[in-house]
């Protein structure tokens, strides 16, 4: 559910206060009113607010000193001010302070409102930023540390070792694989455990930001630079600076924007949209495409100069259909997370069902894994994740290759997920939900876990389990 943003009117006019309300309400904000400084200063020290509309001149405390304490108690929470006191060195010193914007009443309500929204991404970017410094210090500090990263595939090792040629370099990075395949995963790793860890990692995906904008996005633009600037806005570039950018999915940037990326990258600097000024940055430019580069330099909707710009040092991520033997441990830990994040014990996945993920082709690579695995969680009881939990395009498949040499047996399975719970525990819960799924049924159990009757009666001798008919 998306968060609704709060927002406190501060304003001794309390005609106006209410009006403000009942606009800001229609545009789905929740929207606290106060009738003096003192007590938007209580109200602000209770609960945590968006945003602040404020009036300057009010009785006992003014403006201006309501302002200098809000930035004392919450520094990053912007502040637009609404006043019929429109002296120029009234705005100045308002805006000195820190406020965001300054409207002078009567309102052009359209033009607050565009403020309003402006004002709110500002302050989520804001947040973004201090949240990521934050994360940096719980980052892993080794680069060979690569934890987050489940592979054991020999094509994945070669991945592994393409991150530890890298990480401790500045060198331009381009990370090409099919969606779903963790290339964000793979940039964050290759930042988080470099020189640069201490400074922003900063996202930007190509295809979702329209062409119209692509320019403010990255290179950030001036008060008035076109219609709706109403303040200067810093770009992706600029937030980088000192750290890291990742320019998701490259390949669909329109050309037009592509020159202007190729010139970025050669000098090192650039321009804000509307301004003169020139802004210099040091950024490592890490890029990621699901595209055949190539192929769209080939078709003329790729630059090749670009192309050679970004593609210094190109690390390719297979797709999950080919390390498919990377699909036990990604399942198992995958299952150790839903089991924190829902408070739930599915302690196993049964040899079957273990056979349907290792043979589906994964279009969707580990992204669609996770979604199908979490999906089949939550249907998932008696602490084991059976082939009936899963959906029907995994188990509508020819099941001619169940008898095959490739079959996981129980011990291997037990092997791959000892990780959650301790394997003879493990290994008894599986026994017995097998026979419960089955009813008893000692031929159809051993069917089900992939051994023979004899070795599972011995098993059954071993743990002590009761039959039940």
């Amino acid at each position: 559910m998306t968060k609704v943003a709060s927002i406190l009117a501060v304003d001794d006019e309390t005609d106006f206060t209410d009006t403000l309300s009942s606009i800001l309400t229609k545009q789905e904000y929740s929207v606290d009113t106060s009738c003096s400084g003192y007590e938007a200063l209580q109200m602000l020290s209770i609960r945590p607010y968006d945003l602040v509309l404020l009036d300057l001149t009010m009785p006992l405390i003014s403006g201006i000193d309501t302002l200098k304490r809000i930035q004392k108690i919450d520094p990053g929470l912007p502040v637009i001010i609404l006043t019929g006191d429109s002296r120029v060195g009234t705005v100045v010193d308002a805006m000195k302070l820190g406020a965001y914007d300054f409207f002078s009443k009567p309102l052009d309500w359209e033009k607050l409102e565009i403020a309003i929204k402006n004002a709110l991404i500002t302050k989520e970017l804001r947040g973004e930023v201090f949240r990521l410094k934050g994360q940096l210090k719980s980052q892993l500090k080794s680069k060979y540390s690569f934890e987050r990263i489940i592979g054991n595939s020999k094509t994945m090792q070669e991945v592994f070792r393409s991150l530890e040629r890298v990480i401790e370099t500045n060198v331009t990075v381009s990370i090409q694989g099919e969606s779903g395949t963790g290339k964000e995963l793979l940039a964050r790793s290759i930042h988080f455990n470099g020189r640069r860890k201490q400074k922003p990692f900063v996202a930007v995906n190509c295809a979702a930001i329209p062409e119209s904008l692509l320019e403010s996005e990255f290179f950030g633009h001036e008060k008035g630079a076109f219609t709706g600037a109403i303040a200067r806005r810093v770009g992706k570039f600029e937030q980088a600076d000192g750290g890291t950018i990742f320019l998701d999915e490259i390949g669909d940037m329109p050309y037009s924007t592509q020159v202007k990326i190729l010139r970025v990258l050669q000098e090192r600097q650039f321009q804000r949209v509307g301004g003169t000024e020139t802004v210099e940055v040091d950024v490592r430019v890490i890029s990621a495409t699901n595209k055949n580069l190539e192929e769209e330099m080939k078709q003329g909707n790729f630059r090749e100069d670009l192309y050679y710009r970004i593609n210094v040092y190109p690390i390719f991520v297979p797709p999950l259909r080919r390390r498919r033997e990377d699909i036990p441990a990604l399942a198992a830990f995958f299952l150790e997370k839903f089991n924190k994040e829902y408070h739930r014990k599915i302690k196993a996945i049964l040899p079957q069902t273990l056979d349907y993920l290792m043979n589906y082709e994964w279009p969707g690579n580990v992204r669609e894994l996770e979604n199908i695995l979490e999906r089949s969680f939550l249907h998932a009881s008696d602490g084991v994740l059976a082939a009936e939990h899963l959906p029907i395009t995994i188990t509508s498949l020819k099941e001619d290759w169940h008898q095959d040499d490739s079959f996981i047996d129980l011990k291997k399975v037990v092997s791959l997920t000892k990780q959650i719970t301790p394997m003879k525990d493990l290994e008894k819960e599986v026994l017995q939900q097998a026979l419960k799924l089955t009813n008893y049924n000692m031929s159809s159990a051993a069917l089900e876990l992939g051994i023979g009757r004899t070795t599972l009666y011995r098993k059954i001798e071993k743990y002590g389990i009761t039959l039940r008919r």
